[in-house]
Formats: C-alpha cells, sequence, structure tokens
C-alpha cells in the first residue's frame, strides 16, 4: 500500500489545466485554418485543387474552407504559392450549425451553449452513448482518452455511458456506411426525450475521405439532427472538450 501511494506522490497533479488555463498543444498541431485573401492570386486555384475532400471552394475572388470536410492535412497550405493559407493553433472549432463550420473573412462563430431550460437538463449531468458508425478508430482513440486522469471529463458531469436507454444523447464518429444507418436510428430512438446529437469527425460530419462513396451516408446530417459539430481528423481532445463546454455553457 506504501509503494502505491509513493509513486501518487511522485506523479503529482496530472489533470490539465483547461479550462482555467490555456492548453498545451502539441508542436504539430494545426487548427483552424486561416485565409489572408489579399495574398490570394485571382485566377489560382492549386489549394482547392490539392483538398482531397473538396473543402475549399474558390467563387467569385472569395476563398471558403469547410471544416466539416476538412482533414487538416496541409495540403492546401503546401500548394498555395503565396502562403495565404496558414493553420493557426486555435483548436476553437466546434459549431452549432454546418454554416459555422464555412470558414471566410468574417469574424469566428464558436459554438454556442444550449437554450436555458436545455442546460437546466443537461448542464450539471450529461451522459452521452458513443457510436462508432464505421471509423477508423482516430476519432474514438481521442474521445475515450477524455475519460483518462489527464482530461478527466468526469469533473464536469460529463460521462460516457454503456446503454442509449442511461444517456442524454449520442456522440457519434464515423462516415455512417450503409449498414450502420439502421443500428443508428435504432439507437437514436432508445435514447429518451429530450435528446442530444455530437457528430465528432470530418467523418461524421460530411463523410470525410470517403464522401459520396455508393455504401457511405455522408455521416449522420440527413439521419439525425444534429445539435453539436466538432470538426478535425481526428479532432485533438482539448477541441472535443471545448465544443462539449460551450454547448453546455461551462467557459464562463
Amino acid at each position: 500500500m506504501i509503494k502505491p501511494l509513493w509513486a501518487r506522490l511522485q506523479q503529482g497533479h496530472r489533470t490539465v489545466a483547461f479550462p482555467k488555463g490555456e492548453p498545451v498543444l502539441p508542436e504539430r498541431f494545426r487548427g483552424r485554418p486561416q485565409v489572408e485573401l489579399s495574398k490570394c492570386l485571382a485566377d489560382c486555384t492549386r489549394c482547392a485543387d490539392a483538398c482531397p475532400t473538396e473543402a475549399m471552394r474558390k467563387a467569385d475572388g472569395a476563398l471558403t474552407i469547410d471544416l466539416g470536410r476538412c482533414l487538416f492535412c496541409g495540403a492546401c497550405a503546401e500548394a498555395c504559392p503565396t502562403e495565404a493559407i496558414e493553420f493557426t493553433r486555435d483548436y476553437r472549432l466546434a459549431g452549432r450549425s454546418r454554416d459555422d463550420l464555412v470558414v471566410h473573412d468574417r469574424a469566428v462563430k464558436l459554438a454556442e451553449a444550449l437554450d436555458q431550460k436545455a442546460r437546466r437538463l443537461f448542464g450539471r449531468s450529461l451522459k452521452l452513448r458513443q457510436v462508432c458508425a464505421g471509423g477508423c478508430n482516430a476519432c474514438e482513440a481521442d474521445t475515450n482518452v477524455l475519460t483518462t486522469v489527464v482530461f478527466d471529463l468526469g469533473r464536469f458531469g460529463i460521462q460516457f455511458v454503456a446503454s442509449p436507454r442511461h444517456a442524454d444523447g449520442l456522440f457519434v464518429t464515423g462516415p455512417v456506411p450503409a449498414n450502420m444507418k439502421l443500428a443508428l436510428e435504432k439507437t437514436y430512438a432508445a435514447v429518451p426525450d429530450p435528446k442530444l446529437v455530437i457528430a465528432t469527425g470530418a467523418c461524421a460530419i460530411s463523410g470525410g475521405c470517403y464522401r459520396d462513396h455508393p455504401e457511405v451516408c455522408n455521416g449522420v446530417e440527413g439521419i439525425l439532427p444534429v445539435d453539436l459539430y466538432i470538426p478535425g481528423c481526428p479532432p485533438h481532445p482539448i477541441t472535443i472538450l471545448d465544443g462539449l463546454l460551450r454547448l453546455l455553457d461551462r467557459l464562463g
């Protein structure tokens, strides 16, 4: 008994300071992309041509990036001859609607909190059933790590549960292949009302790199009503945590 206690004392406090303090992100972390239109060449479409998921659109001199499709691979920034595209270290990516995920020259719109009635229900105790709908296990791994002592998701009253009947909502990852569609719908139906749906990762939001494959449903949208979108491929655990806390208005 003494040895484990001594080891624990030596380890010290392991939980990250976020959200009270700024998170420590990996050196190679790629966050919200930023476009400097003044550097953008009028007839150049190299960035859009390089994008594997058609997340970039250029029309009428404007360049937009759909974070719901973006894989954060950096191919667009590498292809740009004028370095007009930069991936910042901004981890705040979550949005309440698909339109909020489109990056252009307007101000960033971060995820808004649920209404007052919903916050009274879920604000201090949110139980989620995670559904892996054909994911590659990257989003699932970064979700699972939130339950460790480093991120300690439970300190915010948020927990993952084994049964949809014990849940307040679904936390969906993966592009939703055709053979998972019915299972996802049944799982959603088993969650008591009122309930939430959170689409996590490019696959769950838009189908990701599997978009428009004949055996893929292009993510959750169109199957279930989505309350929160968390972009990334995969999203960093801090990005997921930030989105969840914004939804519950727990960052104030």
